[in-house]
Protein backbone atom coordinates (compact mmCIF):
# COMPACT_ATOMS: atom_id res chain seq x y z
CA UNK A 1 0.00 0.00 0.00
CA UNK A 2 2.88 2.37 0.75
CA UNK A 3 4.08 2.09 -2.85
CA UNK A 4 0.66 3.14 -4.12
CA UNK A 5 0.59 6.04 -1.67
CA UNK A 6 3.95 7.21 -2.93
CA UNK A 7 2.73 6.89 -6.52
CA UNK A 8 -0.33 9.00 -5.74
CA UNK A 9 1.95 11.53 -4.06
CA UNK A 10 4.10 11.70 -7.20
CA UNK A 11 1.02 12.52 -9.29
CA UNK A 12 -0.12 15.16 -6.81
CA UNK A 13 3.36 16.67 -6.79
CA UNK A 14 3.59 16.59 -10.58
CA UNK A 15 0.47 18.72 -10.95
CA UNK A 16 1.38 21.04 -8.07
CA UNK A 17 4.88 21.87 -9.36
CA UNK A 18 3.43 23.20 -12.61
CA UNK A 19 1.88 25.98 -10.52
CA UNK A 20 5.27 27.26 -9.34
CA UNK A 21 6.57 28.77 -12.60
CA UNK A 22 3.14 30.16 -13.44
CA UNK A 23 2.19 31.58 -10.05
CA UNK A 24 5.61 32.70 -8.83
CA UNK A 25 8.16 33.30 -11.57
CA UNK A 26 5.95 34.32 -14.48
CA UNK A 27 3.76 36.76 -12.56
CA UNK A 28 6.89 38.67 -11.51
CA UNK A 29 8.23 38.71 -15.09
CA UNK A 30 4.89 39.84 -16.52
CA UNK A 31 4.43 42.68 -14.03
CA UNK A 32 8.04 43.86 -13.64
CA UNK A 33 9.96 43.00 -16.80
CA UNK A 34 7.09 43.14 -19.33
CA UNK A 35 5.13 45.92 -17.62
CA UNK A 36 1.81 44.08 -17.92
CA UNK A 37 -1.12 45.21 -15.78
CA UNK A 38 -1.23 43.47 -12.40
CA UNK A 39 -5.02 43.24 -12.76
CA UNK A 40 -4.62 41.23 -15.97
CA UNK A 41 -2.00 38.98 -14.37
CA UNK A 42 -4.33 38.44 -11.42
CA UNK A 43 -7.18 37.49 -13.74
CA UNK A 44 -5.01 34.96 -15.55
CA UNK A 45 -3.70 33.47 -12.30
CA UNK A 46 -7.28 33.12 -11.02
CA UNK A 47 -8.50 30.99 -13.93
CA UNK A 48 -7.90 27.59 -12.25
CA UNK A 49 -10.03 28.69 -9.30
CA UNK A 50 -12.70 30.21 -11.54
CA UNK A 51 -12.94 26.80 -13.23
CA UNK A 52 -12.90 24.83 -9.95
CA UNK A 53 -16.73 24.37 -9.80
CA UNK A 54 -16.30 22.22 -12.92
CA UNK A 55 -14.58 19.62 -10.77
CA UNK A 56 -17.98 18.30 -9.71
CA UNK A 57 -18.96 17.78 -13.37
CA UNK A 58 -15.58 16.30 -14.28
CA UNK A 59 -15.67 13.91 -11.34
CA UNK A 60 -19.20 12.74 -12.07
CA UNK A 61 -18.38 12.24 -15.76
CA UNK A 62 -15.27 10.18 -15.02
CA UNK A 63 -17.30 8.10 -12.52
CA UNK A 64 -19.55 6.93 -15.33
CA UNK A 65 -17.29 7.00 -18.40
CA UNK A 66 -14.13 4.90 -17.97
CA UNK A 67 -11.69 4.82 -20.88
CA UNK A 68 -10.21 1.41 -21.73
CA UNK A 69 -11.46 0.17 -18.39
CA UNK A 70 -9.72 2.95 -16.43
CA UNK A 71 -11.89 5.43 -14.57
CA UNK A 72 -9.26 7.97 -13.47
CA UNK A 73 -5.94 7.46 -15.27
CA UNK A 74 -6.95 8.84 -18.71
CA UNK A 75 -8.32 12.02 -17.12
CA UNK A 76 -5.19 12.44 -15.00
CA UNK A 77 -3.01 12.03 -18.08
CA UNK A 78 -5.06 14.54 -20.06
CA UNK A 79 -5.03 17.03 -17.19
CA UNK A 80 -1.29 16.68 -16.64
CA UNK A 81 -0.64 17.15 -20.36
CA UNK A 82 -2.70 20.35 -20.34
CA UNK A 83 -0.71 21.58 -17.33
CA UNK A 84 2.63 20.78 -18.94
CA UNK A 85 1.69 22.36 -22.26
CA UNK A 86 0.47 25.43 -20.41
CA UNK A 87 3.80 25.78 -18.59
CA UNK A 88 5.82 25.41 -21.80
CA UNK A 89 3.73 27.87 -23.82
CA UNK A 90 3.04 30.45 -21.10
CA UNK A 91 6.31 32.42 -21.40
CA UNK A 92 6.17 32.25 -25.21
CA UNK A 93 2.65 33.69 -25.23
CA UNK A 94 3.13 36.39 -22.59
CA UNK A 95 6.18 37.97 -24.25
CA UNK A 96 3.96 38.74 -27.22
CA UNK A 97 1.64 41.00 -25.21
CA UNK A 98 3.90 44.11 -25.30
CA UNK A 99 4.69 43.52 -29.00
CA UNK A 100 1.28 42.46 -30.35
CA UNK A 101 -1.20 43.22 -27.56
CA UNK A 102 -4.35 41.66 -29.02
CA UNK A 103 -2.71 38.52 -30.39
CA UNK A 104 -0.52 38.15 -27.33
CA UNK A 105 -3.49 38.53 -24.99
CA UNK A 106 -5.57 35.95 -26.89
CA UNK A 107 -2.70 33.45 -26.90
CA UNK A 108 -1.96 34.04 -23.23
CA UNK A 109 -5.61 33.64 -22.28
CA UNK A 110 -5.85 30.36 -24.18
CA UNK A 111 -2.66 29.04 -22.58
CA UNK A 112 -3.78 29.95 -19.06
CA UNK A 113 -7.21 28.45 -19.69
CA UNK A 114 -5.58 25.21 -20.83
CA UNK A 115 -3.39 25.16 -17.75
CA UNK A 116 -6.36 25.92 -15.47
CA UNK A 117 -8.53 23.24 -17.02
CA UNK A 118 -5.69 20.73 -16.78
CA UNK A 119 -5.19 21.55 -13.12
CA UNK A 120 -8.86 20.93 -12.30
CA UNK A 121 -9.16 17.86 -14.52
CA UNK A 122 -6.14 16.15 -12.98
CA UNK A 123 -6.84 17.25 -9.39
CA UNK A 124 -10.36 15.87 -9.07
CA UNK A 125 -9.31 12.64 -10.79
CA UNK A 126 -6.27 11.79 -8.67
CA UNK A 127 -8.03 12.74 -5.43
CA UNK A 128 -10.91 10.43 -6.38
CA UNK A 129 -8.38 7.70 -7.19
CA UNK A 130 -6.65 8.25 -3.85
CA UNK A 131 -9.97 7.84 -2.05
CA UNK A 132 -10.85 4.67 -3.98
CA UNK A 133 -7.46 3.01 -3.49
CA UNK A 134 -7.02 3.91 0.17
CA UNK A 135 -10.53 3.34 1.43
CA UNK A 136 -12.06 5.32 4.26
CA UNK A 137 -9.60 4.20 6.93
CA UNK A 138 -6.43 4.75 4.91
CA UNK A 139 -7.46 7.91 3.12
CA UNK A 140 -6.11 10.33 5.72
CA UNK A 141 -2.62 8.83 5.74
CA UNK A 142 -2.54 8.68 1.93
CA UNK A 143 -3.48 12.31 1.40
CA UNK A 144 -1.16 13.44 4.20
CA UNK A 145 1.75 11.81 2.35
CA UNK A 146 0.54 13.41 -0.86
CA UNK A 147 0.39 16.82 0.81
CA UNK A 148 3.87 16.64 2.41
CA UNK A 149 5.48 15.52 -0.84
CA UNK A 150 3.65 18.28 -2.69
CA UNK A 151 5.03 20.99 -0.38
CA UNK A 152 8.55 19.55 -0.63
CA UNK A 153 8.16 19.39 -4.42
CA UNK A 154 7.08 23.04 -4.57
CA UNK A 155 10.05 24.10 -2.44
CA UNK A 156 12.52 22.14 -4.60
CA UNK A 157 10.95 23.41 -7.83
CA UNK A 158 11.22 27.03 -6.70
CA UNK A 159 14.85 26.49 -5.70
CA UNK A 160 15.61 24.83 -9.05
CA UNK A 161 13.97 27.63 -11.00
CA UNK A 162 15.93 30.16 -8.97
CA UNK A 163 19.19 28.39 -9.81
CA UNK A 164 18.39 28.18 -13.53
CA UNK A 165 17.51 31.88 -13.67
CA UNK A 166 20.62 33.27 -11.96
CA UNK A 167 21.41 34.96 -15.27
CA UNK A 168 17.99 35.96 -16.46
CA UNK A 169 17.01 36.18 -20.11
CA UNK A 170 13.96 34.92 -21.98
CA UNK A 171 15.83 31.95 -23.42
CA UNK A 172 16.75 30.86 -19.89
CA UNK A 173 13.14 31.40 -18.82
CA UNK A 174 11.89 29.13 -21.61
CA UNK A 175 14.45 26.45 -20.73
CA UNK A 176 13.51 26.59 -17.05
CA UNK A 177 9.80 26.26 -17.78
CA UNK A 178 10.44 23.39 -20.20
CA UNK A 179 12.49 21.64 -17.51
CA UNK A 180 9.66 21.94 -14.98
CA UNK A 181 7.12 20.63 -17.51
CA UNK A 182 9.34 17.66 -18.38
CA UNK A 183 9.91 16.92 -14.71
CA UNK A 184 6.19 17.05 -14.00
CA UNK A 185 5.45 14.61 -16.83
CA UNK A 186 8.18 12.26 -15.59
CA UNK A 187 6.84 12.31 -12.02
CA UNK A 188 3.28 11.78 -13.25
CA UNK A 189 4.31 8.86 -15.44
CA UNK A 190 6.11 7.13 -12.57
CA UNK A 191 3.07 7.64 -10.41
CA UNK A 192 0.60 6.22 -12.90
CA UNK A 193 2.41 3.02 -13.89
CA UNK A 194 0.30 0.10 -12.67
CA UNK A 195 -1.57 2.27 -10.16
CA UNK A 196 -5.20 1.89 -11.19
CA UNK A 197 -6.89 -1.45 -11.74
CA UNK A 198 -9.14 -1.84 -14.74
CA UNK A 199 -12.87 -2.17 -14.23
CA UNK A 200 -15.03 -4.30 -16.47
CA UNK A 201 -18.65 -5.16 -17.16
CA UNK A 202 -21.29 -3.68 -14.86
CA UNK A 203 -18.71 -2.24 -12.48
CA UNK A 204 -17.43 0.02 -15.22
CA UNK A 205 -20.64 2.02 -15.19
CA UNK A 206 -21.34 2.11 -11.47
CA UNK A 207 -20.67 5.38 -9.72
CA UNK A 208 -18.41 5.22 -6.66
CA UNK A 209 -19.92 5.58 -3.21
CA UNK A 210 -18.63 9.11 -2.71
CA UNK A 211 -21.29 11.78 -3.15
CA UNK A 212 -20.39 14.82 -5.22
CA UNK A 213 -22.06 17.99 -4.12
CA UNK A 214 -22.29 21.10 -6.27
CA UNK A 215 -21.19 24.46 -4.95
CA UNK A 216 -24.84 25.57 -4.90
CA UNK A 217 -25.73 22.61 -2.67
CA UNK A 218 -22.83 23.36 -0.32
CA UNK A 219 -23.84 27.02 -0.08
CA UNK A 220 -27.45 26.12 0.71
CA UNK A 221 -26.59 23.66 3.46
CA UNK A 222 -23.84 25.72 5.08
CA UNK A 223 -25.75 28.99 5.02
CA UNK A 224 -28.76 27.32 6.67
CA UNK A 225 -26.70 27.31 9.88
CA UNK A 226 -26.09 30.81 11.38
CA UNK A 227 -22.89 29.74 13.12
CA UNK A 228 -21.60 28.19 9.91
CA UNK A 229 -22.37 31.40 8.01
CA UNK A 230 -20.28 33.37 10.48
CA UNK A 231 -17.42 30.91 10.28
CA UNK A 232 -17.59 30.88 6.47
CA UNK A 233 -17.33 34.67 6.40
CA UNK A 234 -14.37 34.48 8.77
CA UNK A 235 -12.63 31.93 6.55
CA UNK A 236 -13.28 33.96 3.41
CA UNK A 237 -11.67 37.09 4.88
CA UNK A 238 -8.78 35.14 6.39
CA UNK A 239 -7.97 33.24 3.20
CA UNK A 240 -8.44 36.30 0.97
CA UNK A 241 -5.68 38.00 2.94
CA UNK A 242 -3.33 35.03 3.28
CA UNK A 243 -3.72 33.74 -0.28
CA UNK A 244 -4.34 36.99 -2.15
CA UNK A 245 -0.82 38.28 -1.55
CA UNK A 246 0.70 35.59 -3.74
CA UNK A 247 0.20 37.47 -7.01
CA UNK A 248 2.11 40.57 -5.83
CA UNK A 249 4.75 39.43 -3.37
CA UNK A 250 7.47 38.70 -5.91
CA UNK A 251 6.85 41.73 -8.17
CA UNK A 252 6.91 43.86 -5.00
CA UNK A 253 10.29 42.41 -3.99
CA UNK A 254 11.61 43.20 -7.46
CA UNK A 255 10.26 46.77 -7.35
CA UNK A 256 11.23 47.62 -3.77
CA UNK A 257 14.62 45.91 -3.53
CA UNK A 258 15.61 45.37 -7.16
CA UNK A 259 15.89 41.62 -6.58
CA UNK A 260 16.74 39.41 -9.55
CA UNK A 261 14.26 36.87 -10.91
CA UNK A 262 16.23 34.05 -9.28
CA UNK A 263 16.00 35.72 -5.86
CA UNK A 264 12.28 36.45 -6.02
CA UNK A 265 11.53 32.91 -7.20
CA UNK A 266 13.18 31.56 -4.04
CA UNK A 267 10.65 33.46 -1.94
CA UNK A 268 8.24 30.58 -2.62
CA UNK A 269 10.77 28.14 -1.12
CA UNK A 270 11.11 30.25 2.03
CA UNK A 271 7.37 30.75 2.45
CA UNK A 272 6.56 27.09 1.78
CA UNK A 273 9.27 25.74 4.07
CA UNK A 274 8.20 27.94 6.98
CA UNK A 275 4.53 27.09 6.39
CA UNK A 276 5.28 23.34 6.53
CA UNK A 277 7.24 23.69 9.78
CA UNK A 278 4.47 25.85 11.27
CA UNK A 279 1.82 23.28 10.38
CA UNK A 280 3.81 20.49 12.02
CA UNK A 281 4.38 22.54 15.17
CA UNK A 282 0.71 23.56 15.30
CA UNK A 283 -0.35 19.93 14.92
CA UNK A 284 1.72 19.19 18.04
CA UNK A 285 0.47 22.20 20.03
CA UNK A 286 -3.23 21.83 19.28
CA UNK A 287 -3.57 19.03 21.82
CA UNK A 288 -2.20 21.39 24.48
CA UNK A 289 -3.72 24.76 23.57
CA UNK A 290 -7.23 25.89 22.65
CA UNK A 291 -7.83 25.86 18.91
CA UNK A 292 -9.29 29.38 18.87
CA UNK A 293 -6.15 30.57 20.64
CA UNK A 294 -3.97 29.01 17.96
CA UNK A 295 -6.20 30.46 15.23
CA UNK A 296 -5.84 33.91 16.79
CA UNK A 297 -2.06 33.45 16.96
CA UNK A 298 -2.02 32.54 13.26
CA UNK A 299 -4.02 35.64 12.40
CA UNK A 300 -1.87 38.00 14.47
CA UNK A 301 1.36 36.50 13.08
CA UNK A 302 -0.04 37.12 9.58
CA UNK A 303 -0.88 40.74 10.49
CA UNK A 304 2.67 41.28 11.73
CA UNK A 305 4.01 39.69 8.55
CA UNK A 306 2.05 42.08 6.34
CA UNK A 307 3.17 45.02 8.49
CA UNK A 308 6.84 44.11 8.12
CA UNK A 309 6.49 43.55 4.39
CA UNK A 310 4.86 46.95 3.91
CA UNK A 311 7.27 48.87 6.15
CA UNK A 312 10.29 47.13 4.62
CA UNK A 313 9.54 48.79 1.28
CA UNK A 314 9.25 52.24 2.86
CA UNK A 315 12.56 51.79 4.68
CA UNK A 316 14.27 49.82 1.89
CA UNK A 317 15.13 47.08 4.42
CA UNK A 318 15.57 43.78 2.63
CA UNK A 319 16.10 41.82 5.86
CA UNK A 320 12.81 43.14 7.22
CA UNK A 321 11.06 42.00 4.05
CA UNK A 322 12.34 38.44 4.42
CA UNK A 323 11.31 38.52 8.07
CA UNK A 324 7.81 39.45 6.93
CA UNK A 325 7.79 36.55 4.44
CA UNK A 326 8.80 34.15 7.23
CA UNK A 327 6.02 35.45 9.48
CA UNK A 328 3.50 35.24 6.65
CA UNK A 329 4.43 31.61 6.01
CA UNK A 330 4.23 30.84 9.73
CA UNK A 331 0.86 32.58 10.07
CA UNK A 332 -0.51 30.68 7.07
CA UNK A 333 0.64 27.33 8.47
CA UNK A 334 -0.75 28.01 11.95
CA UNK A 335 -4.04 29.31 10.58
CA UNK A 336 -4.49 26.36 8.22
CA UNK A 337 -4.19 23.63 10.84
CA UNK A 338 -5.95 25.48 13.68
CA UNK A 339 -8.93 26.55 11.56
CA UNK A 340 -9.35 23.12 10.02
CA UNK A 341 -9.36 21.73 13.55
CA UNK A 342 -11.85 24.35 14.65
CA UNK A 343 -14.10 23.62 11.68
CA UNK A 344 -14.06 19.88 12.25
CA UNK A 345 -14.82 20.33 15.93
CA UNK A 346 -18.10 21.92 14.87
CA UNK A 347 -19.52 18.79 13.30
CA UNK A 348 -19.00 15.05 13.14
CA UNK A 349 -22.09 14.25 11.09
CA UNK A 350 -21.34 16.22 7.92
CA UNK A 351 -17.58 16.50 7.79
CA UNK A 352 -17.58 16.18 4.00
CA UNK A 353 -19.94 19.12 3.70
CA UNK A 354 -17.71 21.40 5.74
CA UNK A 355 -14.59 20.26 3.92
CA UNK A 356 -16.44 21.28 0.76
CA UNK A 357 -17.26 24.63 2.35
CA UNK A 358 -13.58 25.16 3.14
CA UNK A 359 -12.76 24.35 -0.48
CA UNK A 360 -15.36 26.85 -1.70
CA UNK A 361 -13.99 29.52 0.64
CA UNK A 362 -10.44 28.79 -0.51
CA UNK A 363 -11.29 29.03 -4.20
CA UNK A 364 -13.37 32.18 -3.73
CA UNK A 365 -10.60 33.73 -1.64
CA UNK A 366 -8.05 33.01 -4.38
CA UNK A 367 -10.20 34.67 -7.02
CA UNK A 368 -11.28 37.64 -4.90
CA UNK A 369 -7.83 38.11 -3.36
CA UNK A 370 -5.98 37.95 -6.67
CA UNK A 371 -8.36 40.25 -8.54
CA UNK A 372 -8.65 42.74 -5.69
CA UNK A 373 -4.86 42.85 -5.30
CA UNK A 374 -4.21 43.32 -9.00
CA UNK A 375 -6.89 45.95 -9.61
CA UNK A 376 -6.09 47.92 -6.45
CA UNK A 377 -2.36 47.91 -7.16
CA UNK A 378 -2.90 49.24 -10.69
CA UNK A 379 -5.42 51.87 -9.61
CA UNK A 380 -3.31 53.27 -6.77
CA UNK A 381 -0.14 53.29 -8.86
CA UNK A 382 -1.95 55.13 -11.64
CA UNK A 383 -3.28 57.79 -9.27
CA UNK A 384 -0.12 58.22 -7.22
CA UNK A 385 2.51 57.67 -9.91
CA UNK A 386 4.47 55.89 -7.18
CA UNK A 387 5.53 52.33 -8.14
CA UNK A 388 5.40 51.15 -4.51
CA UNK A 389 2.17 52.84 -3.41
CA UNK A 390 -0.14 50.21 -4.93
CA UNK A 391 1.72 47.32 -3.34
CA UNK A 392 1.77 48.97 0.07
CA UNK A 393 -1.96 49.72 -0.14
CA UNK A 394 -2.73 46.07 -0.92
CA UNK A 395 -0.59 44.72 1.94
CA UNK A 396 -2.15 47.16 4.41
CA UNK A 397 -5.66 46.16 3.21
CA UNK A 398 -4.84 42.47 3.59
CA UNK A 399 -3.61 43.11 7.11
CA UNK A 400 -6.91 44.90 7.78
CA UNK A 401 -8.82 41.88 6.43
CA UNK A 402 -6.97 39.72 8.94
CA UNK A 403 -7.91 42.07 11.77
CA UNK A 404 -11.59 41.96 10.76
CA UNK A 405 -11.41 38.17 10.50
CA UNK A 406 -10.04 38.03 14.06
CA UNK A 407 -13.06 40.03 15.24
CA UNK A 408 -15.39 37.55 13.51
CA UNK A 409 -13.46 34.66 15.05
CA UNK A 410 -14.12 36.07 18.53
CA UNK A 411 -17.86 35.70 17.85
CA UNK A 412 -17.65 32.06 16.71
CA UNK A 413 -18.93 29.70 19.41
CA UNK A 414 -17.86 26.11 18.81
CA UNK A 415 -20.00 24.89 21.72
CA UNK A 416 -23.16 25.74 19.81
CA UNK A 417 -22.49 22.72 17.67
CA UNK A 418 -23.67 19.53 19.26
CA UNK A 419 -20.77 17.15 18.80
CA UNK A 420 -17.00 17.38 19.08
CA UNK A 421 -14.26 15.29 17.57
CA UNK A 422 -10.48 15.27 17.91
CA UNK A 423 -8.55 14.49 14.76
CA UNK A 424 -4.82 13.82 14.46
CA UNK A 425 -2.43 16.11 12.63
CA UNK A 426 -2.16 13.53 9.86
CA UNK A 427 -5.92 13.70 9.28
CA UNK A 428 -5.93 17.48 9.23
CA UNK A 429 -2.94 17.59 6.89
CA UNK A 430 -4.84 15.17 4.68
CA UNK A 431 -7.79 17.55 4.48
CA UNK A 432 -5.45 20.46 3.78
CA UNK A 433 -3.99 18.37 0.95
CA UNK A 434 -7.46 17.89 -0.52
CA UNK A 435 -7.75 21.64 -0.95
CA UNK A 436 -4.35 22.40 -2.45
Amino acid sequence: MMVKRLQLALIHTAVAVTLVPINSTLNRVMIKELGISAALVALLASLPYVFSPLQVIIGSYSDRHPVLGLRRTPYIVLGLLFCAVGVVLAPLATVEIPVQPILGLILTLLVFMAWGMGFNLASVSYLALASEISGEKGRSRTVAIMWVMMVVGIILTAATLGGMLERFDYAALNRAFLTVAAGALALGTLGLIGLEKKVSGQSATVSPDEERESWQSIFRKVFANPEARLFFGYLLLLLTALLGQDILLEPYAAEAFNLAVSATTRITSIWGGVMLIAMLVTGFLETRLAKKTLARVGGWVGVLGFALIAVSGLLAQRGMFYGGVVLLGAGTGIATISNLSLMLDMTTRRVGLYIGAWGVASALARVVGNLLSGVLRDAVNLMSQNPLAGYLTVFVLQGLFLLISLFLLSRVDVHRFQERERLTFVERAAIAGDLS
